[in-house]
């Protein structure tokens, strides 16, 4: 048997973009959910409140969940540039188109096997 501990998935929205995608393993299934055990508890407590500051605030959890899956989850990002500069991972967060990002997180959500309930939140 060979097991090849990564995938690569061509982007649909970007032709010549590709996502190196790591497989999910039960190690990476294991740091994955310690790294976002806080997070997510916190992002219910401020989701289940009423105030504004509790909806931006969960607004900011809910990207900083999804910036740590990405950059848990992707290996590496192939065909893009940023300003004249071969993008790795963090232009890819910081400066890259967002629905490139978007692309990436569904991608690497799909590679962990998450329902779609569990995609949303």
């Amino acid at each position: 048997m060979h097991w090849e501990g990564k995938v690569v998935k061509p982007s649909q929205t970007r032709p010549g973009v590709e996502f190196v995608i790591a497989r999910m393993t039960f190690g990476r299934r294991l740091e994955l959910m310690r790294r976002v055990r806080d997070l997510a508890a916190r992002l219910e407590y401020f989701e289940a409140g009423h105030e504004e500051r509790h909806r931006m605030e969960a607004s900011i959890l809910a990207g900083e969940i999804d910036t740590l899956y990405v950059r848990w989850g992707l290996e590496e990002v192939r065909g893009l540039e940023i300003d004249g500069v071969a993008a790795d991972i963090d232009a890819l967060i910081e400066r890259g188109p967002e629905d490139l990002f978007i692309e990436a997180l569904t991608a690497i959500r799909s590679e962990c096997g998450l329902t779609e309930a569990e995609i949303k939140n």
